[in-house]
């Protein structure tokens, strides 16, 4: 059965042929079409255009009819940031930050992700597979239509092949989208704490080759940062996953200047995420290269850190992508309409550009820029329809609640 949504007040981010990212000055133009229709048929964008031009239907009787009237529509939100797979949660670590411990210090006593680690160790397969799709469900629900999910947690050959192994099930489900990274280089685990040039052998001579004999992740990913992988072993370890079929992606620049950015430049990583540290060098760097700049927002609200320059970097030219980094540690939350409202409030991107930062741009991060992110026909119908509003810039601005009347994911309602 098709699906038709009709007298759709504002359908947003229309394009006839959609452009891969956007960047600068183009990240302020959102194409809209006033009272609009929308139609799917097969799981995705069949056409659409303005009411005036409604084509004539001779047979409804396999077609949905949804009347938007006073709505808002739009793509769902990609999320090319997460960490959902993990067991329990690190709810005292949050008491502890409170009361003024660093997330350094944390870490330094086994917590942070080596904490994370203990506990995924000793959760079976299933039951982190049934933690995780909660959470999938979790942020479908709040209006996430794609996603990419990290391991991480495992900092061993059989646990992080577990993890992958998760989120490979999550993908079978086919509710969205999903996207698997590998990263290893995570942390050092507490075996290797006086060994790390043996856990990055570990992670290329055995962890890299069974992953690409499963075909278990797209990409690989490693936290650049002064305690954890320095610049050199940074592009030493994400060439390694180049050699197995692995697109790079890196955390850079989040707690301290590490030339994260660099390095990810270099190995022409896909997206350098976080960015807090970000300098004036770096957004020249990244000026010569496809790489798309990703801002964790909710990570740098929860952990009180400096804010990365987005409106910098968007000034300067560059694209830039909004995502979750949803995790138990610094980022408790996939809710994207939230890293939307941050990006307008703290970082003063317009309306505009956060709906571009949280859609288009976080699908190019995670090689779905042809599948969704915008209203173009052949893309998936990942869809928004809002509860009834006056414009689409009060989605950032009442940061705190829930717009989202009904989500379509392969153009059909999601219950």
């Amino acid at each position: 059965m098709g699906l038709l949504l009709k007298n759709i007040s504002a359908l947003l981010s229309v394009y006839e042929n959609a452009p891969q990212k956007l960047s600068g000055a183009e990240m302020k133009k959102l194409p809209v079409i006033e009272n609009a229709w929308l139609a799917c048929d097969n799981g995705l964008i069949a056409d659409f255009g303005s009411m005036d031009d409604f084509p004539g239907i001779t047979d409804w009787k396999n077609l949905e009819v949804i009347d938007c009237t006073g709505k808002t529509v739009m793509p769902s939100f990609a999320d090319s940031h997460t960490h959902i797979v993990y067991a329990g949660n690190r709810s005292q670590e949050f008491v502890d930050r409170i009361n003024g411990l660093t997330y350094e210090e944390i870490y330094n006593r086994g917590g942070g992700i080596l904490n994370s680690a203990k506990k995924l160790r000793g959760t079976s397969e299933n039951d982190l597979f049934e933690q995780a799709l909660e959470r999938l469900k979790e942020i479908i629900s709040q209006g996430t239509g794609a996603v990419e999910i990290k391991s991480g947690y495992g900092l061993n050959v059989e646990s992080e092949l577990k993890m992958l192994r998760v989120i490979r099930r999550l993908k079978e489900t086919n509710l969205i989208p999903v996207k698997a990274t590998f990263l290893g280089a995570h942390a050092i685990p507490e075996e290797f704490k006086n060994n790390k040039q043996g856990y990055i052998d570990l992670i290329i001579n055995e962890m890299l080759p069974a992953i690409e004999k499963e075909n278990l992740a797209e990409f690989i990913d490693i936290f650049c940062e002064k305690g954890y992988f320095d610049e050199h072993e940074t592009k030493h370890i994400l060439e390694a996953g180049k050699k197995h079929g692995l697109v790079p992606k890196v955390h850079a620049e989040q707690m301290s200047h590490s030339n994260g950015i660099k390095a990810a430049v270099e190995c022409n990583a896909i997206s350098a995420d976080h960015l807090e540290f970000c300098s004036d060098d770096d957004i020249a760097l990244m000026k010569k290269s496809d790489i798309m700049p990703t801002i964790l927002s909710g990570a740098a609200f929860f952990l009180n850190l400096q804010l990365p320059p987005a409106r910098k970097m968007i000034d300067a030219g560059l694209a830039v992508a909004f995502a979750s980094d949803f995790n138990p540690g610094s980022s408790p939350s996939g809710n994207m309409k939230l890293m939307m409202s941050l990006a307008c409030i703290q970082y003063k991107l317009t309306p505009e550009e956060a709906i571009n930062a949280t859609t288009i741009n976080t699908a190019y991060a995670m090689n779905l820029q042809n599948e969704v992110g915008t209203i173009t026909n052949g893309k998936l119908a990942n869809l928004i329809i809002t509860k009834p509003i006056n414009n689409y810039g009060f989605l950032p601005y009442a940061f705190g609640s829930d717009l989202i009347d009904t989500i379509i994911l392969n153009g059909k309602v999601w219950k």
